[in-house]
């Protein structure tokens, strides 16, 4: 998003980096060893400020607090975060699919049965 953008308009982005480490970290109740081991696992990747200080968004700190709620449940956090990785893609698949059955029924074809 560019600078010139209105701030309300960033804050309501929930893909704006907002966040930093520490608030981060504040807000999930976790640590910001937490935060840098999930993105060692690649579950998340901060935005890096001009200084390479880490910067976190809303989205990036949902996907964070389902990794918690699963480390906290035991889970370990390889684990925890390959979870979460599969549980977007689902989201994602389930997305495209329900997409794709609009447009095949606005089309007037219908879509292939699911097994």
């Amino acid at each position: 998003m560019p600078a010139d953008t209105p701030l309300s308009n960033r804050l309501d982005d929930d893909d704006y980096p907002a966040y930093t480490m520490g608030r981060a970290a504040e807000m999930l109740g976790t640590t910001p060893g937490f935060l840098r081991a999930i993105g060692e696992a690649r579950l998340i990747t901060p935005l890096r400020s001009e200084g390479g200080h880490r910067r976190y968004s809303r989205y990036q700190l949902r996907i964070a607090a389902r990794a918690r709620e699963l480390v906290d449940r035991g889970t370990p956090i390889e684990a925890a975060c390959r979870i979460v990785i599969l549980e977007d893609q689902l989201e994602e698949a389930q997305r495209i699919n329900a997409e794709y059955r609009a447009a095949q029924e606005a089309s007037g074809g219908s879509a292939p049965a699911a097994s």
